[in-house]
């Protein structure tokens, strides 16, 4: 069973397991004093490390704490892939500031570039289209990072039909986590209502220069009586919320008026128009979405100054015919950005933010 695990020591030190397994392990550390413990036993200690020798022990919990750590609880996912035996795939959990856990795949080449990709709405991290990419973007030799917004996928909290800023605020803590592990951020990528937050994120924080909107809307308001029926407003005035069924007549999920609301007030013009100049973003739209009208990338093309438009002729909303050419296209765009940021100072800084100090911990 292979465990992987990250501390950042607050000296600067930093210690990565990785490909650790039992009787069969290379752990690559700098010498640190951190406290890694395990309620199994029996423990063996090789360069500050504890870990496991035994072969027949079921290793179910890791502890782990160290003094201005940053929360995270990393679990074996699947440990290689097949093509190339150097690309990890790690399950990574990072907390976001209303105590979450978001939990998200690490698509490791050693690079230290990387690409955060975001799910769309009643979605999640195993979408066929973010698959695609972070299997495209290794080919390339770059990392990935593909996570479960709170309340979706296998990520803490509760779904909420609106949640933009809140999504926004799970990303951000996404990318402080790799900030801090000492990583550079390529690009951050969304589908559908995660185009809407990559652009929303780019708006309000300005330090990522590659921004891919595959999809996105840019009237939030578009879209909803289709789900909700034309009567949407009177209904949740006088019941405070309105519950989604299918055809069975099944909850599917319930939208609240305060969820409503963050939808409806959360406006992408002046939020495009926030973007800074030197922001590249990039938009990608299916001729024939049927989702969210192909027009609406047209919207965004007029109102963000640093902007690429292509549409992909005959795709639909999950590009279902057409993943090769919606993943040649971001690899186009996001290798573009890389070279032309190559000679750049580096803007990437970690924040300035206060850690929280606690145990996390792992379950295999």
């Amino acid at each position: 069973m292979a465990v992987i695990a990250c501390i950042v020591h607050p000296r600067g030190y930093r210690i990565s397991l990785q490909d650790l397994w039992v009787l069969k392990f290379k752990v690559q550390t700098t010498p640190i004093h951190s406290f890694i413990r395990s309620t199994v036993s029996p423990i063996s200690v090789s360069e500050g490390v504890e870990y496991s020798n035994d072969p027949s022990l079921n290793l179910r919990f890791l502890y782990w704490k160290s003094e201005s750590a940053t929360p995270v609880m990393v679990s074996p996912c699947s440990s290689q892939t097949t093509e190339n035996p150097d690309i990890q795939h790690q399950k990574i959990t990072v907390q976001n500031d209303y105590g979450e856990k978001l939990v998200g795949v690490l698509h490791e080449t050693g690079s230290r570039g990387l690409v955060v990709l975001c799910h769309g709405f009643r979605s999640s991290k195993e979408c066929k289209s973010l698959v695609t990419l972070a299997a495209a973007l290794e080919k390339e030799g770059t990392s990935t990072f593909r996570f479960d917004f709170s309340g979706n996928g296998e990520s803490e909290g509760s779904f909420q039909y609106g949640n933009y800023r809140k999504e926004v605020e799970d990303l951000r803590a996404v990318l402080v986590y790799f900030l801090r592990e000492k990583r550079a951020i390529s690009a951050i990528v969304g589908h559908s209502k995660g185009g809407n937050v990559v652009l929303l994120y780019a708006s309000k924080y300005h330090d990522v220069r590659t921004i891919v909107n595959v999809s996105g809307r840019f009237n939030l308001e578009g879209g909803i009586e289709v789900r909700l029926g034309k009567d949407f407003l009177q209904r949740i005035k006088k019941d405070g919320f309105i519950d989604v069924k299918d055809r069975t007549g099944k909850v599917v999920y319930r939208v609240t008026e305060e969820s409503l609301m963050d939808r409806l007030t959360t406006d992408m013009h002046p939020a495009c128009l926030s973007i800074r100049k030197d922001c590249r973003v990039l938009t990608i739209h299916g001729s024939l979405d049927e989702i969210v009208p192909a027009k609406e990338a047209f919207e965004f093309a007029e109102v963000i100054v640093n902007h690429e438009l292509h549409v992909i002729d005959g795709a639909d909303h999950e590009y279902t015919s057409h993943q090769a050419e919606l993943a040649s296209t971001v690899l186009e765009f996001i290798e573009t950005g890389l070279q032309q940021n190559k000679d750049m100072s580096p803007t990437y800084r970690v924040p300035s933010c206060q850690r929280r100090d606690k145990y996390i911990k792992s379950r295999f």
